[in-house]
């Protein structure tokens, strides 16, 4: 029962993750002008009775169906992983003497999941404030990764006699260091709508190193569109984070791709490893298509699916090669 309830947990989060991508990249995020409800219901409002209601709440907020249907499926999609998480919490203690894993685990998660929500409920009472977005992204890409190696730990084989060199071990742990961080760069890049500050590639706006502001830019307490004085945010501030992301993904290209083609050579990790490689290439393809034809949103979306996936991949290695 464990490790069943792990696995839809693990396939429920990814889910998770990538629809809340799609209601970020859908301009969706504030749909609902309040939490957890949706203009002071538990759905959208359809009727003519409801919508009155609605408008009187909420005078100042025109109700907009279709992005607050995105975020309310969101909503009750993240309200039923939360209910797996529980029950794996539950089961963790139940069955502590016979899973593969630490109940600490699961316990840990238990609190992961409830900051996820607090983190929702900031995410629209402070605007989509990108410190708050940035860490409800990487809260989700957090348990999607510990759901992965609970999983894997109870579905996969795992042997630290894999890797022919105990060296290469301190490897793949630091290849989840690195793709952590650039998932980060990615998700902050997002969040203040900073994806097109450079739309040619390989250069920014034709040189190597375009002017850049990177006091504004990684401030992590501003608002949305803001530098630290409140002004609107300046074009340099939104480069240098597009730059920094540029940079990111080079060097996880590099390491990472090293990394899969030194594992190849070991039989035990020639199919994760073959894996890796092929979704570090489609994801670098993506960034760069992005770019060229100015972020639409199914290959936007993709990005976000091959980096949990990626993630995934990663964290299954790295379980792989563990006693």
């Amino acid at each position: 029962m464990f490790k069943r309830i792990a696995y839809i947990a693990m396939v429920l989060t990814l889910c998770v993750v990538v629809l809340g991508a799609y209601v970020r990249l859908a301009d969706a995020g504030l749909g609902c002008p309040d939490w957890p409800g949706c203009y002071g219901t538990l759905t959208v409002p359809q009727s003519a009775e409801a919508l009155a209601d609605a408008h009187t709440a909420y005078p100042d907020v025109p109700v907009e169906n279709a992005k607050a249907w995105k975020e309310m499926i969101h909503r009750y999609l993240a309200g039923i992983l939360g209910l797996f998480v529980l029950a794996l919490f539950v089961q963790a203690w139940r069955e502590r003497k016979a899973i593969n894993v630490s109940p600490w685990l699961p316990t840990a998660l238990i609190g992961i999941v409830g900051f996820q929500a607090m983190l929702g409920m900031w995410t629209v009472t402070m605007l989509l404030k990108p410190a708050i977005v940035t860490m409800h992204l990487m809260g989700g890409m957090t348990t999607l990764a510990i759901l992965t190696w609970i999983t894997h730990r109870h579905w996969g084989v795992s042997s630290a006699k894999f890797l022919l060199s105990g060296s290469t071990r301190y490897f793949v742990r630091f290849a989840l260091l690195i793709l952590i961080a650039q998932i980060f760069l990615g998700g902050w890049t997002s969040t203040n709508y900073a994806a097109l500050a450079c739309t040619d590639f390989p250069t920014c706006h034709g040189e190597w190193v375009p002017n850049m502001d990177f006091a504004n830019a990684f401030h992590w307490f501003r608002e949305l569109g803001e530098n630290l004085d409140g002004q609107p945010l300046s074009l340099s501030a939104y480069v240098a984070i597009q730059w920094t992301h540029r940079v990111g993904a080079l060097i996880t290209f590099f390491y990472v791709g090293l990394l899969g083609l030194t594992l190849l050579k070991q039989v035990q990790l020639r199919g994760p490893a073959t894996m890796m490689l092929v979704l570090l290439v489609v994801q670098i393809g993506l960034g760069i298509a992005n770019l060229l034809l100015y972020l639409p949103t199914v290959l936007a979306v993709a990005h976000n699916l091959v980096a949990a996936l990626l993630l995934m991949t990663v964290v299954m290695i790295n379980s792989k090669i563990t006693d």
